[in-house]
């Protein structure tokens, strides 16, 4: 194969998009959502990777929360993977990390990329299902069980657990 074949072959392959979140909770178990100007819903601090720059999952959860949230936080283990496919859009590959348990402190430092957010608030479990969308809010609900078992992280696609 030679090296103009390959690069056919490679532009040729189907297109998938990687997004990281990460789960970050209060001493209470409230999960902090931040609201996006850009579409309805609310989500977790996360975004899309920036695989085409080298950036890992990992790297782009920690980045996507720097950015959207000021918090410079360590990314913790990884609670999930969900495979989502695509509605007028590529499917996505979304990983979700444990961001861990927030102090006071931290809350109060928590400043907003205006550019892309509106809001942000700390919402009980029971509350999450209206106001995180279809696979999303199934997923973040598998994470907090892999958090409150202390178990491994769990494959899903639409945010439904398979294997």
């Amino acid at each position: 194969m030679t090296s103009a074949d390959y690069a056919a072959y490679i532009a040729g392959l189907p297109r998938v998009l990687v997004g990281a979140a990460v789960l970050l909770r209060d001493a209470e178990g409230r999960v902090l959502l931040v609201e996006p100007n850009y579409r309805e819903g609310w989500a977790l601090p996360g975004g899309t990777v920036e695989s085409d720059a080298g950036e890992t999952p990992r790297q782009g959860a920690h980045r996507e929360t720097l950015e959207e949230i000021g918090l410079d936080l360590p990314v913790g283990r990884l609670l999930a993977v969900d495979w989502v496919p695509g509605t007028g859009r590529p499917p996505i590959v979304a990983y979700l990390y444990d961001g861990g348990v927030l102090r006071e402190e931290q809350f109060k430092a928590i400043r907003l990329q205006e550019e892309e957010l509106l809001s942000w608030r700390l919402v009980p479990r029971d509350e999450l299902g209206e106001l995180l969308n279809g696979a999303l809010g199934r997923r973040v609900a598998e994470a907090l069980d892999v958090v409150a078992r202390d178990a491994g992280a769990v494959e899903l696609e639409s945010g439904y657990r398979v294997g």
